[in-house]
């Protein structure tokens, strides 16, 4: 299964849609099977645009205040056995991952664990748990309104890869 990975949309702002950044971040989201928002939506026709491409679920951030079927405080999916936990908020994501867990997940072990909230991509191995971020595609960084990063991953009964945002990473059973 491939699955889209983006967080803090952040629109409307001074861009009304993500196709005002360009073509890119419609052609990662192309051809996914589930898209995963991390959280900082902020505006339903955010989610409706990602829902052209696939099946959308959000984890709520702090400028969600839109109510959405699609959205909780935060995702459990079993995939190819592989337990995949979102939240918006992990930081700091330095923490020990049981501490992250423990705040984000309440305690419940997770394969790879999915947040938002920093604009900042980060992709980490750390206690068995694959950490993933993928950074914000309109304001990276926090930095300036432009193009970010976005992630995907390829999830498979015995492997999972992860590409985008410059960072790449596998895991196998």
């Amino acid at each position: 299964m491939r699955i889209g990975l983006i967080a803090d949309t952040h629109l409307p702002s001074l861009v009304r849609s993500l196709d005002e950044l360009g073509p890119q971040i419609a052609d990662v989201l192309r051809g996914v099977d589930l898209i995963l928002h991390a959280g900082d939506v902020t505006a339903p026709s955010v989610v409706e645009w990602c829902a052209q491409f696939a099946p959308v679920l959000i984890a709520e951030g702090n400028n969600d205040i839109f109510d959405d079927a699609r959205m909780a405080k935060k995702q459990m999916l079993d995939i190819h056995g592989w337990r995949i936990g979102m939240a918006h908020e992990l930081r700091p994501e330095s923490r020990p991952i049981d501490q992250i867990l423990q705040s984000s997940l309440d305690g419940e072990r997770v394969d790879v664990l999915i947040g938002g909230d920093t604009h900042v991509e980060r992709l980490e191995f750390r206690d068995n748990v694959l950490l993933i971020n993928s950074g914000s595609p309109i304001l990276p960084h926090h930095l300036s309104t432009r193009l970010g990063t976005v992630g995907i991953i390829e999830v498979m009964a015995e492997h999972l890869s992860r590409h985008g945002g410059g960072l790449t990473a596998e895991a196998a059973r």
